[in-house]
C-alpha cells in the first residue's frame, strides 16, 4: 500500500452516499456539519458554494469539482445573496421555472470517515478543495466526473457497484489533484521527497517488521543521521515515533471494523504480545483496547 491509500483506507467506515440535485430559478439550499467529508461535482450550469465560518465563497462552473474534507458545513445557491433564506438540504424541492432557462444539475454526496485517527496528509487539507474545470487538467478526475455522468443518467445493469466505486475513485483523484495544485501544503513536497518516500513506502508495505533507524536508512539508501534528519524535518515526527502512530492507527481500524483477537492485532500491527499493545495503545489514545472496541473511544491525540 502507498501512503495515500492508507490515510484513506484507514478512515473511511463504509459507503459514499449521493444525491442527485437538478435545480432552476432561484434556490438556496444549506447543508449542515457532518462527519466525514462531503463533495459536489457540477454536472451542468454553476451555482456559488459559501462556507460556515465566514470563508471565502466559491463560484462552481460546469465540470468543478469541490470536496469539503472536514465535513464543514455550507450553503449552496443560485448565485450571490442572503445565506438566511436557505432551506436544509433534506427539504430541498425544485423550485419553480422563472423562465431564466439557469439549470443546475449537481452530484451531491457524502463520505463517512473516521476523523479521529486522520492521517496527518489528510489533516491538512483544506476546509474546501475547489478543483476547476481546465482543459488538461487532472485528465483522470475528468474522467471520473464523465463516468460519473454517464453511469447516473443510463443506470446501467450492475450501477449499484458501479457507483459507490466510481465515488472512491473520485476522493482519489480530488486528493491527488489537491497534492498537485497545492502551494501550501508539507505531504505534497514530503511524497516528492525520494529518501523520505522511499522510508515511508517501506513501513506502510510491512508494518509489523522489527524496523529500526538503521534498517530503515538502509532501505532509504542513506545514511542514519541523514535519513532522521530529513524525515523529521519534513513529516514533524522521527521515523520510529511514525512507525509507532501508524502501528497504532492499524490497530485501531482493526478493532473498529473486524472481530479478529487482539493476540492477532497485536501480532498484525508488530507487538509481540495483547499486553504490550494494550499498553501502547492506552497511552496513545486514552482507553484499553477492549473499550475502544466496545465503542469508548476517546479521542485521538
Amino acid at each position: 500500500m502507498d501512503v495515500v491509500s492508507d490515510a484513506i483506507s484507514a478512515v473511511r467506515i463504509g459507503q459514499p452516499s449521493s444525491n442527485r440535485l437538478r435545480v432552476g430559478g432561484t434556490w438556496c439550499t444549506r447543508l449542515a456539519p457532518y462527519e466525514g467529508a462531503g463533495f459536489h461535482v457540477v454536472l451542468a450550469g454553476g451555482c456559488r458554494l459559501v462556507p460556515d465560518g465566514g470563508g471565502e465563497p466559491v463560484t462552481l462552473g460546469a465540470g468543478d469539482v469541490v470536496l469539503l474534507p472536514h465535513g464543514a458545513g455550507h450553503v449552496l445557491a443560485d448565485g450571490p445573496g442572503d445565506t438566511a433564506r436557505a432551506v436544509p438540504f433534506e427539504e430541498m424541492t425544485r423550485p419553480p421555472d422563472d423562465g431564466t432557462g439557469r439549470e443546475v444539475e449537481l452530484l451531491c454526496g457524502k463520505y463517512r470517515l473516521d476523523h479521529s485517527r486522520v492521517h496527518p496528509l489528510l489533516a491538512e487539507l483544506p476546509q474546501v478543495v475547489h478543483l476547476p474545470n481546465r482543459v488538461g487538467a487532472h485528465p483522470e478526475l475528468r474522467s471520473a466526473v464523465d463516468l460519473l455522468a454517464r453511469e447516473l443518467d443510463e443506470r446501467r445493469p450492475g450501477s449499484c457497484l458501479a457507483l459507490p466505486s466510481l465515488l472512491d475513485l473520485l476522493l482519489i483523484y480530488m486528493v491527488r489533484a489537491w497534492m498537485t495544485e497545492s502551494a501550501t501544503g508539507s505531504w505534497p513536497t514530503v511524497l516528492s521527497d525520494p529518501v523520505t518516500t522511499a522510508a515511508l513506502r517501506a513501513l506502510h508495505s510491512d508494518p509489523a517488521a522489527p524496523w529500526t533507524n538503521d534498517r530503515l536508512a538502509a532501505e532509504a539508501g542513506v545514511s542514519r543521521a541523514t535519513l532522521a534528519r530529513r524525515f523529521t524535518s519534513l513529516v514533524g515526527r522521527p521515523p520510529m515515533a511514525y512507525l509507532t502512530w501508524w502501528r497504532l492507527t492499524l490497530a485501531a481500524t482493526r478493532l473498529r471494523d473486524t472481530d479478529a483477537p487482539l493476540a492477532t492485532v497485536a501480532r498484525e500491527a508488530g507487538y509481540g504480545t495483547p499486553y504490550a499493545l494494550s499498553h501502547a495503545f492506552s497511552r496513545e489514545f486514552g482507553v484499553t483496547p477492549g473499550r475502544f472496541r466496545a465503542g469508548g473511544s476517546s479521542s485521538s491525540r
